[in-house]
């Protein structure tokens, strides 16, 4: 399946909370969850028994949604998970918050995980010194996210770093604002997350 390119306020809705899929637009009150929170289509205030089945799956598809991963690429990341020491579910999303991505958007660099991903690729980040252009990579305690001295001077950054302020930084990660790094100081934990996610729901699913 190709990536989504439709109204992306649709997703949000479909799935029954925001996603911050489009940075500060989620935060104001032109959010289109906030005026039509419910799903959307002609059918969309009607009540409707979900199977089992049916909500497992969209807690899947909410969870692939909210970090912007495809089928295959999530199921790689759930396989992973349950090669690891733990809990499958919260490997799982630990794995996620690991990325590249979500590292730059969970330090404000970026003011949705699209837009991080679009960063990344663009060559604007340093991990440890070395450039890296690959959204996936998984990021490890110690690390040094850094914007390269010849990005810093673009706007967008610090247009974003302010905005960033009232959402606030996750305590797994270190930001100097005034420097433009971020220093991962430990893996993330499930309280981390912050989101409205039941992982046990995705196991069930790839379990059957």
């Amino acid at each position: 399946m190709a990536r989504y390119t439709g109204a992306v306020c649709k997703l949000c809705r479909r799935e029954g909370m925001k996603l911050f899929l489009k940075g500060e637009r989620c935060y104001k009150d032109k959010c289109g969850f906030e005026k039509k929170p419910y799903p959307p289509g002609q059918h969309g205030q009607g009540r409707k028994k979900i199977s089992d089945f049916g909500t497992q799956l969209r807690e899947k598809q909410k969870v692939k949604r909210l970090y912007g991963v495809l089928e295959k690429q999530f199921r790689r990341y759930f396989d992973k998970a349950t090669r690891m020491d733990g809990i499958t579910g919260e490997n799982l999303l630990q794995l996620l918050e690991r990325r590249l991505d979500n590292i730059v958007y969970r330090a404000g660099f970026a003011g949705s995980r699209k837009e991080a991903r679009q960063m990344v690729k663009h060559s604007h980040f340093l991990i440890d010194g070395k450039k890296v252009d690959i959204p996936s990579f998984l990021v490890k305690p110690g690390m040094v996210i850094e914007v390269r001295e010849k990005s810093q001077n673009v706007s967008r950054f610090k247009d974003c770093l302010d905005t960033a302020e009232g959402r606030g930084v996750s305590d797994w990660l270190a930001l100097e604002k005034s420097n433009f790094k971020a220093v991962v100081n430990r893996l993330p934990e499930r309280d981390d997350i912050g989101y409205d996610i039941q992982e046990h729901l995705i196991v069930e699913l790839y379990s059957k």
